[in-house]
């Protein structure tokens, strides 16, 4: 999907992992970010990194740093309204990004078509993955044109939830079967990455 600019959100603070990079983990004996890149690259018009602090901890992984302009680590939102500006700014032919956590290492190789073909049959403005009964709000393809709505729900009115933003224009949600296992499957906790890698040897 050329007109869709892939953004890996790793802006967070993972509190529950000690602060660690969890792009950095590794699972199935690569990064996590490794993982990921390789996923989208193909579905993509290109990828960057939505991260803060040092971008020097990301070098060699071939993607441009955005770091987020809201200050205070203002969630999933503000990635996604950094990506939205980045591409902006920088590729004024491309509509839409298409934003995935950086601690989700299976992501499936069909996201965007799928997010891209629902967003179109539905007439939607935002299109959000859902497997297992559950929306993933931060795994959804965004129209470019929301950044300015974003940036004034960010900063005006403090808006922190991602769903909360998603809401208030028409969305649709593409679901993907659990099995053989989560394809949104997400590293929070030290246990977790135990998970990971016995699903990595699965695949």
């Amino acid at each position: 999907m050329r007109e869709a600019y892939g953004i890996i959100l790793a802006g967070g603070q993972a509190r529950r992992l000690g602060g660690v990079d969890k792009a950095l983990i590794a699972v199935g004996g690569e990064p996590i970010l490794m993982r990921l890149a390789r996923r989208l690259r193909d579905q993509c018009a290109g990828l960057a990194l939505n991260a803060n602090g040092d971008p020097a901890r990301f070098a060699g992984f071939g993607l441009g740093v955005v770091a987020d302009d809201i200050a205070g680590f203002a969630g999933p939102l503000a990635g996604v309204l950094a990506g939205m500006d980045y591409v902006a700014a920088n590729f004024a032919d491309i509509s839409h990004i298409v934003t995935v956590p950086a601690d989700t290492p299976f992501v499936p190789r069909d996201l965007v078509k799928r997010l891209r073909d629902a967003r179109e049959e539905a007439a939607a403005d935002i299109a959000v993955a859902r497997s297992g009964e559950r929306d993933h709000h931060s795994i959804a393809l965004w129209p470019v044109a929301l950044r300015g709505a974003l940036r004034h729900a960010l900063v005006e009115e403090e808006l922190r939830k991602v769903g909360g933003f998603i809401e208030r224009f028409r969305s649709v949600a593409v679901e993907w079967p659990t099995e053989p296992h989560d394809p949104f499957f997400n590293i929070n906790r030290p246990e977790d990455v135990a998970l990971a890698e016995a699903m990595a040897a699965q695949t």
